[in-house]
């Protein structure tokens, strides 16, 4: 059996941050910006706190199975839940994507590159 790649994004807000806290948050900015984005096994967070409370987490995932993407979910979402509430955070309206790589349609170049080989 292969292995399958996820891509895990989880959203929320913030939720009842203290000044401190926002202070500590607009502190780290450029750290969890979004040019900085990219998917991780340990999840990568981007915010941007003095436009909007949001945020996103990305994970990065594998399994053997396509159901094994459920279980990739849910251990995005408590990582997730585990870093906000070990700093404190408050959060709200959590929800969870994500994406089988194998699944995903090839793009332009993708299929350019696999017509060469002839695949």
């Amino acid at each position: 059996m292969s292995t399958r790649t996820f891509r895990v994004t989880v959203r929320g807000a913030f939720d009842a941050l203290t000044e401190a806290q926002r202070a500590a948050l607009l502190a780290d900015a450029a750290e969890h910006d979004v040019l900085r984005a990219a998917f991780t096994p340990e999840g990568t967070l981007t915010h941007d706190i003095a436009v909007r409370p949001a945020f996103t987490f990305r994970f990065l995932a594998t399994g053997e199975k396509e159901e094994d993407i459920l279980e990739a979910t849910e251990r995005a979402e408590a990582a997730a839940k585990a870093w906000l509430t070990e700093r404190g955070y408050g959060f709200k309206h959590l929800r969870s994507t994500a994406e089988d790589l194998s699944q995903a349609p090839l793009g332009k170049r993708q299929r350019r590159i696999a017509r060469s080989h002839g695949a």
